[in-house]
Parts: C-alpha cells; structure tokens; sequence
C-alpha cells in the first residue's frame, strides 16, 4: 500500500534515513518545509527530487497519511501533536522531547492513540547489533551480568546551528545522546531499568552556559544486571569516524565487543562484531541481515501489525534519558579557577 509523506522541520540530517527508506519502499514524498534552515532542506530536495514548500498547511491536506521531521528538538512535540489534530502518523529523528513537560504531552499523545508516533531508534536495525542480539538471546555468553556503552562524537562547533549548544532546544548531552542507549540496554536484555545515577560535566565553550560535552552514567536493570554509559563531544578532528563507539557485553559464559564504526587499526571500517565464551576462543561474528528497516517496521505498526519499536519501547527511552538528565550531578570545570 502506497503511503504519501512529508517532511515537516528539516533542521539534522537523521531524517535522510526516513525519507530514502520511504523512496526505496516506493512511497511518494509530497514535499519538504522548513523554514529556519533551507540550506540542508534544499539539498534534500535536490538529492531526492522532493519540492519544496513555502506553506506547512500545503502539507497537511488528505493526501498525505505520514510526516517526517528533523525539527528543532523541543519543537518536535508541537509537529507530533500537530500530526493529531490533522489524522497524521509521524516519524521523528531522535531525541523526540527535550524534557519533563514535552514527555507528558508525548504521554498524553499516546494514550489517546489516534496516530501512531515513531522514533528513528535506529541502532536496532544495524546488522552487527541485531547479531549481537541474537547471540545473547540463544544465551551464547550465559546471564547478562553487564553491558556497558561508548558513544564519543565529534562536535564540530562551527557547523552546528546555536539551537544545538541550548539545554532548552536541544535537549543536552544526556538526552540527546543517551536515549539510543536507554533503548538498547532494555531491547538487548529485555529487562527494564530500575535506578539510575548520572553525571555531566563542562570543560568547553564558556559561551554556551547550558551546553555540556561529557556525560555518564550507572543503570540498575531488572536481574541485577549492571549498565555503564558514556558519551562526549570530544571526538579529534582527525578521527576516521564521528565517533569510535563501541558496545561491550559480559556474561556468565562469554563477553562480546561491538566496534561500530570499525576499527582502524585494522584497516575495517565497517562494524565489527567479536565474541569469547569458555568453549571458543576469541574470534570475528558475521553481521546478520535485519528483516526491516525502521521505516518499514513503522508502516507495520500503522497497519495494525506488532513492531520491533512499540509506543512503549519510545516512552520509555524517553523518560529515562529525561530522568537521567534531571537527576544527573552537574559539574562546571569552565566555571573553576585554576592556579598553580
């Protein structure tokens, strides 16, 4: 069944995996609009022979049954409940709140269930997780005792618009980049989070009082199993990749490391998936196909089918990564004076 999308705030290139996923499937994209950044706007519409729109409501008639956005994150709720008033499903890059009072409007959204709402939760459908998943499902490393996550990035402050150094708009470190790994560490043990104790701290960009580039945090899951995270904006320049994040799972029978964005070292950039139990010895673990994309597990759900990502598998990264951000001791190393 054809579904016509559009593409309502175009502000971060995430939205590029929507709209190529819904193209490929064969479904027809109505248009694009944005009116605070054109420039990335209009290279998706070139790249995608997408036209642009001068007028959100030109978006909004009969004909199209799906939106997709990128928008300025806090603005991202304010589309979601948009879609509602009009009958739209909508897709939307992550994170999907910025805070308290957004995640209880998304809440009320989805207990009113009239439209199904979507989040590119994207680290489910890579093909070294999705093995990695499978591995731990068959109890290949035993008990999952922990899992810890690594998600450095590359900042580049002079690409980014201000909105993205705002507590406000952008959401901040923690729930910005966490709530991949909120997900996951519910998706790949199929627990769910009891506690969680959290850190950020600012070692940069004064000028940006509510921005901060480094971040951890200790999660608690049901069965006592233990969640380490971590994530920067301090990835070099030079890097070969936006970010060396890496996946590290120990259980009673074997541990498993994922680099997934490869290594080079040995000269592999894709991911890169290893495993040692107690009966094999360390070694390389091909990649397995995903049998969806995360656009098409969307248009599952819509047609009324069961999705690998649920409305509830959404609040509750979501609320956790905005707990998490609450909750979290905040440390100013910009604000110290150091002497010798």
């Amino acid at each position: 069944m054809p579904y016509p999308f559009a593409i309502i705030g175009c502000q971060h290139g995430h939205i590029s995996t929507f709209i190529r996923e819904m193209l490929d499937r064969g479904h027809s994209c109505s248009g694009i609009y944005d009116a605070g950044n054109p420039k990335l706007a209009r290279m998706f519409s070139e790249r995608y022979g997408i036209p642009l729109v001068d007028e959100v409501e030109t978006l909004l008639d009969s004909s199209v049954q799906i939106i997709g956005s990128s928008a300025i994150n806090n603005e991202k709720i304010d589309i979601i409940e948009m879609c509602e008033r009009y009958g739209k499903h909508v897709m939307v890059d992550k994170p999907i709140v910025t805070g308290r009072a957004g995640l209880e409007r998304l809440e009320a959204v989805i207990e009113r269930g009239t439209i199904q709402v979507g989040m590119l939760l994207t680290e489910r459908f890579r093909p070294a997780v999705h093995a990695l998943k499978q591995k731990i499902a068959a109890g290949e490393l035993g008990d999952i005792v922990s899992i810890s996550m690594r998600k450095p990035h590359n900042l580049k402050p002079a690409s980014r618009h201000a909105w993205h150094f705002s507590s406000e708009t952008n959401g901040g470190i923690i729930v910005d980049l966490f709530i991949h790994d909120f997900d996951l560490l519910r998706w790949l043990t199929g627990r769910e989070i009891v506690s969680v104790q959290s850190m950020k701290t600012k070692n940069m960009l004064p000028e940006y009082p509510t921005f901060y580039d480094t971040a951890c945090a200790q999660i608690q899951l049901e069965g006592g199993i233990i969640g380490q995270l971590y994530a920067d904006w301090h990835t070099p320049g030079k890097s070969w990749t936006w970010g060396d994040c890496r996946i590290f799972v120990s259980g009673t029978a074997g541990c498993a490391e994922l680099r997934m964005n490869g290594d080079p070292a040995v000269s592999a950039k894709e991911e890169l998936l290893f495993r040692i139990t107690h009966d094999e010895p360390f070694g390389k673990v091909e990649p397995e196909i995903v049998p969806v994309t995360v656009s098409g597990d969307f248009l599952r759900r819509i047609e009324g089918q069961p999705g690998i990502i649920t409305h509830r598998d959404v609040l509750l990264a979501s609320r956790a990564s905005v707990e998490a951000d609450e909750n979290a001791v905040v440390i100013d190393n910009t604000a110290t004076v150091h002497t010798k």
